[in-house]
């Protein structure tokens, strides 16, 4: 909870003035009971009509004033309530903007979805639910209580029995619901993870007519959470029915002794009335406690979600020594070595060692798997080093603040992702600054002017979520354009040319020299004839580099770039 009270702060004004509207809402309440036994016992009884008429007129006057009260309370817990919740999302949201890869492939991106949306929501609404009910139900209880004691000690001894029988229904409830939330909560992020695949990757669900398949995928997770929701509310229903039979075994015991005492003389019918109207409200309070109780049991699951996130250790983040530093461009492995998983025996790459100065080519090939990617991803710290070190300008990358590396670092993924918005609003993330001029250069250099021109609205044309408006060449094209705007010291493309025709590859190489000369560039290709041009090859197999040289030279020298070279040349000539 520690983690959580900075994120209410801000709104405890707002909490301060709920819980004494809920303060004066209860003690209006309180008081009706009384006021009501002195209308029968003192006006009707004596037929005094004015009193009767006077007392009423003030239980109207504390109904309003209560009404008042429970909307000033309703109004600032959902001030409260909905402000928390702004908060600690926009705190987990900056705590997940600051995770490693690592950190997002430990939770899962679905569950990181569902634990900012789902969880964040059932907090708030805890909160808001709390600062109504955990006020007024406590409060309720205790002058209910002292009223009841007050009026009559020996009839409220009834509850000496009905609160432990409800304390310990209550706390067997919470006891085997918890879990139940638990899985609840954890099958949501199944069956989010299901929905954002499928709708991610919807045309490839087309193209192999797989529909059905994933409508039973679907089913199967909506099965999964709904029998988890049914097992957790076979066990909180119970819980009313519990709180009923008390009630009314509590109700039928104060009426049964109550009669014998107004029979005996000993209570007249005024108080009694007034008595039971307050065993009423504590047995009621009772049963709003265990309500707001089951809540936040499920809450509770969803508390331990978000602090999950919160507590995360991030394990990419700037030493006490790091600084900002101008990066010039060189690059040096020595004796670098990497996996994944610190407790898995093999390494992805093992002792890499090679050095590419500032303006040079360096082309990076091999297999499938063979930690192409994984290699060049440890230049801007997108993973650290297991063993050995990365070194830019000389200086480890560890030594530079993880802003300024990236920031100096232009980085064409994989997967090429475009964000929701126009052309023009995707290219400037490589440079916001960037005008209207140097937008087009970098498309231009990048072979996409052509076809943006191509749409009616230019540069304005809107990229739907993922580019999913567009082709994989243009979306390769535009994200080549967004990284060359940057004009970085280095530029670091991985496969990020393979959607396009060779012809435009090649024009998309020669802007390098001249719109990026003095850029450091690392080159990532399964073809050849897009890397037959770099100062250097280097041939990675299974983790190791196993040969280095210009095309010429690794053509005379290596097997392994001998065999790519001809099988690729043997595709060609059969196509």
């Amino acid at each position: 909870m520690k983690l959580l009270v900075p994120y209410l702060k801000p709104y405890r004004k707002s909490v301060t003035i709920a819980i004494l509207f809920m303060l004066f809402d209860v003690i209006c309440e309180i008081l009706q009971p009384i006021l009501m036994a002195n209308i029968v016992g003192k006006g009707i009884e004596s037929q005094n009509i004015p009193y009767i008429l006077g007392t009423g007129a003030a239980m109207l006057l504390l109904a309003c004033f209560a009404i008042f009260s429970g909307f000033g309370n309703a109004k600032h817990s959902a001030t409260a309530g909905v402000g928390f919740a702004a908060n600690l999302r926009k705190g987990l949201f900056t705590k997940v903007q600051q995770f490693s890869f690592k950190n997002i492939d430990d939770f899962s991106t679905a569950s990181l979805a569902t634990r900012l949306t789902n969880d964040v929501t059932l907090l708030q609404n805890s909160a808001i639910m709390g600062l109504r009910i955990l006020i007024r139900a406590p409060l309720m209880f205790l002058f209910g209580l002292v009223m009841a004691l007050r009026m009559n000690p020996e009839l409220a001894t009834i509850l000496l029995v009905a609160i432990p029988v409800l304390l310990v229904a209550l706390g067997l409830i919470i006891r085997t619901a918890f879990p139940l939330f638990n899985q609840m909560q954890e099958r949501i992020d199944g069956l989010n993870g299901s929905v954002q695949e499928n709708l991610t990757n919807v045309r490839v669900v087309k193209s192999f007519v797989r529909q059905q398949f994933e409508k039973q995928k679907f089913r199967t997770s909506n099965d999964g959470l709904t029998d988890a929701s049914l097992r957790a509310m076979n066990v909180v229903i119970l819980n009313m029915p519990v709180l009923m039979l008390v009630m009314n075994l509590s109700t039928l015991s104060v009426v049964w002794f109550g009669g014998q005492q107004v029979i005996g003389g000993a209570l007249d019918v005024a108080q009694m009335t007034a008595f039971i109207n307050y065993i009423f409200h504590i047995l009621m309070s009772l049963m709003m406690l265990s309500m707001m109780f089951v809540l936040l049991s499920r809450a509770s699951a969803s508390l331990k979600r978000v602090t999950e996130v919160l507590r995360t250790e991030v394990d990419l983040t700037d030493s006490i020594h790091a600084g900002e530093y101008l990066v010039k461009g060189e690059v040096k492995f020595e004796g670098v070595s990497f996996k994944y998983d610190p407790s898995h025996p093999k390494n992805i790459l093992e002792d890499i060692s090679f050095e590419a100065k500032p303006g040079e080519v360096v082309a990076i090939i091999g297999g499938t798997g063979a930690g192409k990617s994984s290699l060049i991803q440890l230049i801007p710290r997108l993973y650290d080093v297991t063993g050995g070190r990365v070194l830019v300008d000389g200086r480890d990358v560890r030594d530079y603040s993880l802003d300024s590396l990236r920031g100096q670092i232009g980085v064409v993924l994989q997967k090429n992702t475009l964000f929701s918005g126009t052309i023009r609003d995707n290219l400037k993330w490589g440079n916001s600054q960037a005008t209207d001029e140097e937008v087009i250069a970098a498309a231009k250099a990048a072979q996409a002017h052509e076809f943006v021109s191509g749409f009616p609205d230019g540069y304005d044309t809107w990229v739907e979520q993922g580019g999913v408006n567009l082709s994989g060449g243009q979306k390769q094209r535009l994200c080549i354009a967004r990284a060359m705007l940057k004009k970085p010291p280095i530029l670091i493309l991985d496969d990020s040319t393979s959607a396009v025709d060779t012809a435009t590859e090649s024009k998309i190489r020669e802007s390098f020299h001249t719109m990026l000369a003095h850029t450091t560039t690392f080159l990532i290709a399964q073809r050849i004839s897009s890397v037959r041009d770099a100062d250097r090859i280097i041939v990675l197999d299974d983790g190791r580099i196993v040969a280095t040289g210009t095309h010429d030279e690794l053509m005379q020298t290596s097997e392994e770039y001998q065999e790519i070279y001809y099988s690729q040349q043997e595709k060609e000539a059969d196509a």
